[in-house]
């Protein structure tokens, strides 16, 4: 029994066993250290004194000895120093000799900004650790742009692992202000070529390639020969036509290098012929280089009819890991039937009949969105007012499609936008007009399946648009009998998706066979479709019932070509129909830095 007023200290455990108690106490070895560390300091049975310069610390081997491999091999060793009074260390001032043998007894130290880099150049050399570790941690928690290339050369120099590896990924994180960084331009061009060429990057190509022209021209004459294998870091296929024309193309420092001159060449070939170049088996390989990994699909829905069937400004991202729809900014006015598709990381929204401003004829405007600045602007207007009109994309090339015009027409006609040249052009009318057909390329060439008359009937045709001669041809068929459903590129097929039915057609351009895939659930029209991931997502529409009645739908669904099968993602926000559905690829705005 414990005297009175006395309890079991809380650093106890007994643990019982048959053949007795283990006591344990876990506050003996601190207490232990502590009653050592002020014999120390009161030089009691101190046996040796570590020195730097004129400063002298008393210590006891055996602490020392047991608190590092270093002191263990000096003190148990034949070394000189296992003798000796008086130990002298290099490279370490005094305060800093001071914290660490104030580690050695306590535990512990206060890491500032001031004495972090001595007391982890001396834990390194002395072999701790637990405070080496202690110092990269804090070093890693005042990363910022600023001064992660910094870090990085001091981890090399200081052999921490894990510093160089967060500082890494600071600065592929926070590109844009790294690039803008004075270190930047300090870097050696195998550092330079190692940081540009990580697939980790998390900045657009058209960024990197002012990085790489800031770094040769800080110091021209010395790194110019550097210029064509950096270069080719610079992922030029996924570089804006616009920016490669005004900017890179006729460059003078990069057309005075036959090498650059070489890559050049073979871009411009490739973004701006209408051939297909892509299976030429001459290209080098920097042209097969993938997409950086910090680009991310995106899918956007935008305008449209919402639940009471009012045409809504609503644009809306889906975040598929927290499955979140997350606002955007508002479409700038009402449209209804409106047109949009996904051009270089940007979203056209072509015509459609403005409902906010009080005319109810179709309009020739053009709004473009920017995901990375959450903006819209006004675009190149069509040439054409059209409404319920179909829209697709083709390298730099945006082409409006039939619709509605202002006379309430059906349209044949067709225009196609430069992106590079911000204009548009009329091309070759479709052989038919036709309102709300399927709408996609593949291939070199434009196919449109089905839609409806202007007696709303269903036309059974496929027209096929051949880009680089602009000619169009037909073919009667029996298979499509679509009326306002999307169509994807799904893989090597083109999928149309549902229209008044529930079926799913994928069809082979190179064999012109349809291949049924797996029904949606419901009959299904009005809807939007796209692809994430090899695989297809269909969003809201109307559905007929069983009973042959309309409704609108909220449905979130994906099909998964491999297992041929559907699955539901849960609900849209609202109830939605007659609007885009795109995905959209972007660099995702990066946090504030803490």
């Amino acid at each position: 029994m414990l005297p009175p007023g006395m309890s079991t200290p809380p650093c106890r455990m007994d643990v019982e066993s048959p053949d007795g108690l283990l006591f344990k106490d876990h506050d003996f070895s601190s207490d232990l250290l502590r009653q050592l560390n002020g014999l120390r300091q009161n030089r009691m049975l101190t046996d040796v004194s570590i020195c730097t310069g004129a400063w002298e610390v008393p210590c006891h081997r055996n602490v020392l000895a047991s608190s590092s491999p270093y002191f263990r091999a000096m003190f148990c060793s034949n070394f000189r120093e296992s003798s000796e009074a008086k130990v002298q260390l290099k490279g370490i001032d005094a305060l800093t000799l001071d914290q660490i043998i104030l580690y050695v007894y306590t535990g512990e130290v206060h890491i500032t900004a001031e004495n972090v880099l001595p007391l982890m150049e001396a834990a390194s050399m002395l072999q701790y650790p637990k405070l080496f570790e202690a110092c990269s941690s804090y070093l890693q928690s005042q990363l910022t742009p600023s001064n992660c290339l910094g870090m990085i050369r001091l981890s090399e120099i200081l052999s921490c692992e894990t510093l160089k590896r967060k500082a890494r990924e600071v600065a592929l994180a926070y590109f844009p202000e790294v690039a803008a960084s004075a270190d930047l331009k300090e870097l050696c061009a195998l550092e330079l070529r190692d940081y540009l060429g990580d697939d980790g990057l998390c900045g657009e190509e058209e960024k990197v390639f002012e990085a790489l022209m800031v770094w040769i021209k800080h110091d021209l004459q010395a790194r110019k020969c550097h210029m064509q294998e950096l270069f080719k870091q610079v992922r030029l296929q996924y570089i804006h036509p616009a920016f490669f024309h005004h900017f890179i193309a006729n460059d003078a420092l990069l057309q005075s290098s036959p090498s650059c001159q070489t890559i050049l060449d073979m871009a411009k070939r490739q973004m701006f012929s209408l051939y297909s170049t892509s299976s030429a088996p001459h290209l080098p390989p920097p042209w097969h280089v993938p997409l950086r990994h910090s680009y991310q699909d995106f899918l956007i829905l935008l305008g449209g009819r919402k639940d009471n069937q009012q045409t809504t400004r609503d644009v809306l991202l889906y975040h598929q890991q927290t499955c979140q729809w997350q606002s955007l900014a508002k479409l700038p006015t009402r449209l209804y039937k409106a047109s949009a598709v996904a051009l270089h990381r940007s979203i056209y929204v072509l015509g459609g009949v403005a409902v906010s401003t009080g005319k109810r004829g179709p309009c020739r405007d053009v709004y473009v969105f920017s995901l990375k600045l959450n903006q819209w602007r006004l675009g190149q207007p069509m040439l054409a007012a059209r409404y319920s009109h179909r829209s697709t994309a083709h390298k730099n090339f945006i082409f409006a499609i039939g619709g509605i015009g202002e006379g309430q027409e059906v349209l044949g006609s067709m225009e196609r936008y430069d992106s590079v040249c911000n204009s548009w052009e009329r091309m070759a009318g479709m052989p038919v007009g036709v309102l709300d057909p399927a709408v996609a390329v593949k291939d070199q060439r434009l196919y449109l399946f089905g839609g409806e008359d202007i007696m709303q009937n269903p036309v059974r045709l496929i027209q096929v648009y051949h880009i680089s001669r602009n000619t169009w041809f037909k073919m009667e068929t029996r298979m499509i009998k679509n009326v306002c459903a999307p169509a994807v590129v799904l893989g090597e097929r083109i999928v149309i998706v549902g229209g008044y039915t529930r079926r799913i057609l994928a069809y082979d351009a190179q064999s012109n066979k349809f291949v049924k895939c797996a029904d949606m659930k419901d009959r299904r029209m009005h809807h939007g479709a796209t692809v994430i991931g090899n695989k297809l997502y269909v969003t809201g529409g109307r559905r007929l019932t069983t009973d042959c009645n309309i409704e609108d739908s909220a449905s979130f669904d994906c099909y998964d070509p491999e297992t041929d099968t559907w699955m539901s993602q849960g609900q849209l926000p609202h109830k939605l129909f007659d609007h885009a559905c795109l995905t959209l690829q972007c660099i995702p705005n990066t946090a504030a830095f803490p």
